[in-house]
């Protein structure tokens, strides 16, 4: 199939199919109906400090991300407890592969999102979340990772940067080098191992089971 094609007809299955398909065109901006209480008392986990070897690049906690614009006062990640006992077994199968995760990105405030919509160009919100029903990113259920090399320290390659909005980013996208192909795939087996599925645009952004049940948040990140 032509990739722009196959684009397109990614971007029209995630409308009809999961987003946007409960929000009329003139509340596409606003709050989702589960929108957390401000005294919703979140169990929002920092994973650096249960996986002490995750390296963490927090890019929207700088200007060096797809917007140009710093969203984040700290570079920090979160998740909830669920995501993060999984991703403790994660981590520690690919440990004994030789390989370490860097976390670009966690929990994310629902304020956010409607930054990321606002400021990205039409034929790109296939790779943004639509504000009106809120993205697993602010239910603290979803994830975005790459991998690197425990011997080295080194980032292993993958068809795509993270957040390269691209037919690259796709998780099936069979173009690039071989080993990236492989390092992609690699994280992706693993990931779904334990109870996280991938985001169909997105080979980094994965989405713990049961995210349904959880609520938008919209709290900063803990103190």
């Amino acid at each position: 199939m032509n990739l722009r094609i196959f684009s397109l007809t990614v971007s029209l299955l995630i409308l009809l199919t999961g987003q946007g398909c409960t929000c009329r065109t003139d509340s596409l901006t606003s709050p989702p109906p589960d929108m957390a209480a401000p005294s919703y008392k979140a169990d929002l986990v920092e994973i650096v400090k249960v996986i002490p070897d995750a390296k963490t690049d927090i890019r929207y906690a700088t200007t060096n991300n797809f917007i140009g614009k710093k969203v984040y006062p700290d570079a920090r990640a979160f998740l909830l407890r669920p995501p993060t006992d999984a991703l403790i077994a994660v981590s520690a199968e690919l440990r004994e592969k030789g390989y370490g995760l860097i976390v670009y990105d966690a929990y994310r405030p629902w304020s956010v999102t409607l930054i990321f919509w606002n400021l990205t160009a039409p034929d790109k919100k296939q790779f943004v979340a639509i504000p009106c029903e809120g993205s697993v990113h602010n239910r603290g259920y979803a994830i975005d990772l790459g991998l690197y090399d425990l011997k080295t320290g080194k980032e292993l390659e993958m068809p795509s940067d993270f957040d390269e909005m691209n037919e690259k980013a796709y998780p099936d996208y069979q173009g690039g080098t071989e080993s990236s192909r492989r390092n992609r795939d690699l994280l992706r087996n693993v990931m779904e191992s334990h109870g996280f599925t991938v985001h169909p645009c997105e080979w980094w952004h994965f989405n713990y089971k049961g995210w349904e049940k959880q609520p938008v948040m919209d709290a900063p990140f803990p103190k």
